[in-house]
């Protein structure tokens, strides 16, 4: 007991001193979620939801859960949900379909170990209080397991719909980051914010281990010296995947933000793909749909992978909704021969508390 009161009164004191800056792994030391999928030169692997794109029938997502569950046991480092509030056929992907937040709180109850994670939480469209609410609730009905990709919105329609203006995107995602971290700080609130004022009141409960990791997807409208300053970690697209140039040119964006980073201190790096994972194992690296995805055999997809390691990449999330194959084979494929290649790190001994 008095080593545990140790430790949240150091996650405590770290989490003061980076509540509007971005923290470096020390401060997620004791993050079930961070240590399972980041480690300093290595990279671990994902898997995105849905795992069968949205066509008209709900049916289509029969299953997922259980698979889901099957991601756990076989040892991947992340399952990542997206958030896609209002489906605009012009736009041709209603994302998850689920409310993010409630589906994680789903899957929390049927997984142990793997990650949950927003790729990405739409921090534009939403109130601080409610985002920190939902973001604590399911640190803590997971154990600790929540790790947060958020991003300023790419889906116009959505504004209006809210009452936001789309030009204000950017500086409402900037003071909604600062607003969600001053919220979840121990002790009462004295918040003064262009998106509201509290004082003299606490926002329950408090995530896990003092902080909920926040990685920015792309510069979601910020400067890149601001990610570098403010950003627990950096979601960005992949370049192109069938050639190794383009790995090449990740690496050199990746080397740029991480230059900029002050303390010095190790901040991850995530990219996705979706794939057309073939049965052939050496079928070639080739773009399709206008390079939106990746047709390859699993050995041109372990090839990619360790070009993404190689260029600092952390962790790899990979969507499979494109696959002509049935998910349960291309997920096994993957659990067999892809992910001892790329394992999962040791995360810390899960919390005794069952909610």
């Amino acid at each position: 007991m008095i080593e545990n009161q140790k430790v949240s009164a150091l996650n405590d004191s770290i989490g003061m001193q980076t509540a509007l800056k971005g923290a470096s792994a020390p401060a997620f030391a004791h993050h079930r979620g961070y240590q399972r999928m980041f480690r300093q030169d290595a990279l671990s692997l994902g898997i995105f939801l849905p795992l069968r794109f949205y066509r008209g029938d709900m049916r289509i997502l029969a299953g997922q859960s259980a698979l889901v569950a099957q991601l756990d046991r076989a040892g991947f480092a992340a399952v990542w949900v997206r958030d896609v509030p209002l489906f605009d056929p012009l736009f041709g992907d209603a994302g998850q379909v689920f409310d993010p937040f409630t589906y994680l709180a789903f899957l929390a109850a049927q997984t142990e170990h793997i990650a949950l994670a927003t790729g990405s939480a739409i921090f534009s469209l939403r109130h601080p209080i409610d985002l920190a609410k939902s973001a604590a609730t399911i640190d803590q009905l997971s154990g600790g397991r929540l790790v947060m990709g958020i991003a300023s919105g790419d889906r116009p329609v959505e504004f209006p719909a809210y009452g936001i203006e789309h030009a204000q995107r950017a500086e409402r995602f900037a003071d909604t980051v600062s607003y969600v971290r001053e919220l979840m700080q121990p002790g009462m609130l004295d918040i003064n914010s262009p998106l509201g004022h509290a004082q003299g009141v606490e926002l329950l409960p408090k995530p896990v281990a003092a902080a909920v990791p926040l990685l920015v997807t792309g510069t979601s409208r910020q400067s890149l010296q601001w990610v570098a300053e403010h950003a627990d970690g950096w979601l960005t697209y992949p370049d192109a995947t069938h050639h190794a140039a383009g790995p090449k040119r990740l690496a050199e964006k990746i080397r740029a933000w991480r230059g900029l980073i002050g303390d010095d201190g190790f901040r991850p790096h995530v990219t996705n793909e979706w794939i057309d994972l073939v049965e052939d194992p050496n079928h070639p690296r080739t773009a399709i749909d206008g390079g939106y995805t990746l047709r390859t055999g699993r050995n041109g997809l372990i090839d990619l992978l360790g070009e993404w390691q190689r260029a600092g990449v952390n962790h790899a999330a990979l969507g499979i909704q494109f696959s002509q194959r049935p998910a349960q084979d291309v997920l096994q494929e993957l659990s067999e021969y892809v992910l001892p290649l790329f394992p999962s790190h040791d995360s810390p001994v899960p919390p005794a508390i069952r909610w």
